[in-house]
């Protein structure tokens, strides 16, 4: 039988910390290596753009059926198999998207990714177990911003790989890294002490009433998913934006726009820290705060390109702040529910983002650029008003 791991394998050093957030990066980019490379497909698989928009719905369904089955595992089973064995499952799917005969095929092979790409989820709470109790914010802001930059660059270079080499080619390439990091995960995750079994239902069942359990956690829960929602109704609708007059930008100027967001992935290792210092709270208000005077400025520089950038950084700056310090708070309430908590943050951020995503195309329809600031500001405001309600009673009980 494998020895458990001493205290010194089990640190968070540099190096492991880095890899981490390359993993998670890369899991959580393979989410969106289809976007910009809807119309090479129709063309490609005989499909119209509308139908192979579908190829982003499909892998993001997944996702979220992945993150509630899948991650709350991770607080009963042994981690050091677990992470790697998604990851080869994902790189399986990688391959079977990047040789898919068909639109069907392909269609459910991403659906497959999906599913199979929730490591990242299950790196950050395990990040955090591992990192001693004064790093563990800035441990997680580290991981949080590699799954950031995963995002945020998954769809630059997918379009670049497919223009050199076709789309099918970034599939295969993002299979054969994913299964290198599969490998090197499985020789750096430690032996942990196995935890006690228990029925998967159950398990599930589990993730109610862990958050139920913990007082601080709904409004946690509240406020990134309102932080997400406007950060999700935001860059949905700044598409409508630079693809209308006086901009008619084109997807890849619009695509290139989102590197500005890179400032929020750096704000998030940063964020951290803040939590560490014992500053969790009230930085969380100060960043719906700024997240709200970032609102205001896009709302009056909706005709500047450079306003517009400098919204864009300082909104991705806010709202990663706000992600990271919500997820950080959950990690350092005691148990080891982590997988279960995280499961219940990234669910919620995902309902928020995807009333966002929602409401942005009838919010346009209806009143343009006015009506999605306005519908933005209410959001955040609700999640401001909520902070303020519980800052002293309830989320210090996370601290």
């Amino acid at each position: 039988m494998s020895q458990i791991s001493t205290k010194s394998d089990r640190r968070m050093t540099p190096a492991k910390t880095l890899i981490f957030a390359i993993a998670a990066g890369l899991a959580v980019g393979n989410l969106y290596l289809s976007q910009p490379l809807f119309a090479i497909i129709a063309t490609s698989l005989g499909v119209s753009s509308s139908s192979a928009a579908m190829l982003v719905t499909v892998t993001q369904f997944g996702y979220a059926l992945g993150i509630f089955l899948l991650v709350p595992l991770g607080d009963v089973l042994n981690r050091r198999r677990l992470i790697p064995l998604i990851l080869s499952l994902s790189a399986v799917m990688l391959i079977g998207s990047a040789f898919a005969p068909t639109f069907s095929v392909l269609l459910a092979a991403l659906g497959g990714v999906g599913l199979t790409t929730v490591a990242a989820q299950l790196l950050t709470p395990l990040a955090s177990e591992l990192a001693e109790p004064e790093r563990r914010g800035r441990v997680v802001g580290t991981v949080a911003s590699g799954a950031l930059i995963g995002i945020l660059l998954s769809r630059t270079i997918s379009g670049l790989v497919s223009d050199l080499l076709g789309w099918r080619a970034i599939y295969g390439i993002a299979s054969v890294a994913t299964l290198i990091l599969a490998a090197i995960l499985y020789k750096i995750i430690p032996r942990l002490e196995p935890r006690e079994p228990i029925a998967y239902p159950r398990l599930l069942a589990s993730v109610f009433t862990t958050v139920a359990s913990h007082r601080a956690v709904p409004p946690t829960l509240f406020i990134s998913a309102a932080n997400f929602a406007v950060f999700s109704l935001f860059w949905t609708s700044l598409t409508y934006l630079l693809t209308a007059p006086p901009f008619s930008y084109s997807a890849g100027q619009i695509g290139l726009l989102g590197l500005a967001g890179l400032a929020g992935a750096l704000a998030a290792r940063r964020a951290g820290a803040l939590h560490d210092r014992g500053w969790s709270v009230p930085a969380a208000g100060g960043a719906l705060v700024l997240l709200a005077l970032s609102l205001v400025a896009g709302w009056a520089a909706r005709s500047s390109i450079i306003g517009l950038i400098v919204v864009v950084i300082v909104l991705d700056i806010a709202t990663q702040t706000n992600l990271v310090l919500g997820q950080t708070r959950l990690f350092a309430l005691p148990g080891s529910a982590r997988s279960r908590l995280n499961t219940s943050i990234v669910v919620s951020n995902f309902l928020g983002g995807a009333f966002g995503s929602v409401i942005a195309g009838p919010l346009w329809s209806f009143g343009g650029w006015n009506a999605i600031m306005i519908a933005s500001l209410v959001i955040n405001l609700t999640g401001l008003i909520v902070w303020g309600l519980t800052r002293r009673t309830r989320l210090p009980d996370v601290t």
